[in-house]
C-alpha cells in the first residue's frame, strides 16, 4: 500500500473487456515528505476520489480481480481515502 495524490482521470475509447465502465484516475504516489516517487499510476477507483484528493492505493492484483474480473491486466486501485 501507498500514499498518493490524484492528478487526473484518464479515459479510453479501446480498452480491455475488464476496464469497461471502471473510473481510471492518474495518480502520483508519495514518498517522504510527500514528494512525489517515481512515475504516475493508473488505478482503478470506486471510491469517487477526485483531482487533488490523497489515495490510499495498493499494486495487489487479486483484489483488483476480484472486483473487475480474473484476467484483468489492471494493477493498481484504490483501497481508501484517508483523512486530511
Amino acid at each position: 500500500m501507498q500514499i498518493g495524490r490524484v492528478i487526473g482521470t484518464a479515459t479510453s475509447t479501446v480498452k480491455h473487456p475488464t476496464f469497461q465502465g471502471e473510473r481510471m484516475l492518474v495518480v502520483q504516489l508519495e514518498g517522504t515528505e510527500g514528494r512525489a516517487d517515481g512515475e504516475p499510476v493508473l488505478v482503478f477507483d470506486r471510491l469517487g476520489a477526485g483531482r487533488g484528493d490523497r489515495v490510499l492505493v495498493t499494486s495487489d492484483g487479486q483484489i483488483l480481480q476480484e472486483q473487475i474480473g480474473r484476467n484483468t491486466p489492471g494493477r493498481w486501485s484504490v483501497m481508501g481515502l484517508p483523512d486530511r
